[in-house]
C-alpha cells in the first residue's frame, strides 16, 4: 500500500460523522471524488454519487455503493450534573461503549466526551454487579451543571462520534481505526475510480456512498430511484469472526473479498453470482462465501422494477466499536474486484444475469 492510499485511508478513517450527521464526510468526498467523474448527483438524504460515462452505445447503469455513516450516539437529556443521557444511533455491544472518548457536535461546537464507567472501588459491596445496558451508561463533557452544558450549546438531539486515532499494526499487514465500517467503501470507491480514470468502460459507472445505512438501511432507497441502475453493488465491511479459530468460521482476515451469497435481506441471483466468481477466478482474486446475519444497502434491490443486487467486501474484527482490525491484503483484493468488474460487467454479461 503507498502512502498516498494510507494518507486517504487515516483521512476517511479518523473523520467523524453517525447516520444523520454525515455534512463532514459529504464535503470532503465531494471534493475527492469530483475530479474522477463526470458529473455528480446528491440525493435528498444526503448521498453523494459521481457518474462515469462510457462512449458505447447499449451500456448497462452499473451502481457501486458505499455508506458514509458510521454508528454512534444521540443526546436525548441533559441531567443536572451536567452529564449526558443518550441513546444509540446503529448497533453497539454495551460491552464496549464505557470509558471511551468521543466528539459532541453541537451547533455552538464540538467538545470532548467520554463515556461514563463504574470504579472497581465503588463495586466492592456488591455481590453480583449487573452488566451495562446502553441506557445506564452517561457521557461526561466536564460541565459543572446542565446550566453550563446549555451555556455551551449543548441541546437533545446533538451528535456523539467515536474519537480515535488510525494506526499501523507491528508487522504493517494491518490496521486499528474505527469506522472501517464503512469508509472501507468509501476509499475502495475513490481508489477504484482513480485507476479507471483514463479508460473507458463497458458501462455507465455510478459510484458514492449513501447516508443512514446503519439505522436501517435508509439512504439506498432514494439513491437507487434517482440514479436508476440496472444492477446494484453495496460496497461493506462485514463482520469478522477468526480470533478463536479459522476453520468453519465466517469472515476470516487476509483470505481475500467477501461475496455475500445471503442475508435477511439479499439472497444472491445464482446468475450474478457466476459472473462475479468468474470475474474474481480470471483476474486471481482471493475471495470467501459469507453468509451475514444483518442486511446492507442491497436491499435497495426491490427498487424500481427490481435490481439483481449484492454486497462486496471485507471481513473486520470488532466492527462498532472504536477499534476495528483489518487486512489490508482484503482491502486491495476487494479495491482489485471493483475494478475488475467495472471493466467485464458489458450489456452481454448483463443480459446473461438477468435471465430469461
Amino acid at each position: 500500500m503507498n502512502d498516498r492510499t494510507w494518507q486517504k485511508i487515516k483521512k476517511y478513517t479518523e473523520i467523524q460523522g453517525t447516520s444523520g450527521q454525515e455534512h463532514h464526510i459529504r464535503k470532503l468526498f465531494r471534493e475527492d471524488i469530483t475530479p474522477l467523474v463526470d458529473s455528480i448527483h446528491q440525493d435528498g438524504l444526503g448521498g453523494i454519487f459521481g457518474v462515469k460515462n462510457t462512449t458505447l452505445v447499449e451500456s448497462p447503469r452499473i451502481m457501486f455503493a458505499a455508506h458514509m455513516d458510521e454508528v454512534g450516539f444521540i443526546v436525548t437529556n441533559i441531567l443536572s450534573s451536567g452529564a449526558l443521557k443518550v441513546t444509540n444511533v446503529g448497533g453497539w455491544n454495551p460491552l464496549v461503549v464505557s470509558s471511551q472518548r468521543f466528539t459532541l457536535f453541537t451547533s455552538s461546537g464540538e467538545y470532548p466526551v467520554v463515556s461514563s464507567s463504574i470504579s472497581p472501588h465503588l463495586l466492592r459491596d456488591k455481590a453480583n454487579p449487573s452488566l451495562p445496558e446502553i441506557d445506564n451508561i452517561i457521557f461526561d463533557a466536564g460541565f459543572f451543571d446542565s446550566d453550563e452544558a446549555i451555556a455551551y450549546g449543548v441541546r437533545p438531539g446533538d451528535f456523539i462520534v467515536p474519537q480515535v486515532e488510525t494506526i499501523l499494526s507491528a508487522n504493517k499487514k494491518r490496521v486499528f481505526s474505527k469506522s472501517w465500517d464503512n469508509r472501507f467503501g468509501m476509499v475502495t470507491i475513490l481508489e477504484a475510480l482513480e485507476a479507471l480514470q483514463n479508460q473507458v468502460t463497458p458501462n455507465t459507472l455510478i459510484m458514492g456512498a449513501n447516508v443512514q445505512e446503519e439505522v436501517g438501511l435508509r439512504g439506498a432507497h432514494g439513491a437507487v430511484n434517482l440514479l436508476k441502475p440496472d444492477i446494484f453493488f453495496a460496497v461493506d465491511s462485514s463482520a469478522a469472526d477468526d480470533t478463536i479459530k479459522h476453520s468453519g468460521q465466517q469472515g476470516i482476515l487476509d483470505q481475500g473479498t467477501l461475496l455475500r451469497v445471503f442475508d435477511p435481506t439479499v439472497v444472491m441471483p445464482v446468475r450474478l453470482r457466476d459472473f462475479l466468481l468468474s470475474t474474481a477466478e480470471d483476474n486471481h482474486i482471493p475471495y470467501q462465501y459469507f453468509i451475514a446475519k444483518g442486511g446492507t444497502d442491497a436491499a435497495a434491490q426491490s427498487e424500481l422494477s427490481g435490481i439483481p443486487s449484492v454486497a462486496l467486501g471485507v471481513a473486520s474484527r470488532y466492527i462498532h466499536t472504536h477499534q476495528t482490525v483489518w487486512s489490508i491484503s482484503d482491502f486491495e483484493a476487494a479495491k482489485d474486484f471493483v475494478i475488475a468488474i467495472a471493466k467485464n460487467l458489458d450489456n452481454s454479461n448483463l443480459k446473461t444475469i438477468m435471465g430469461d
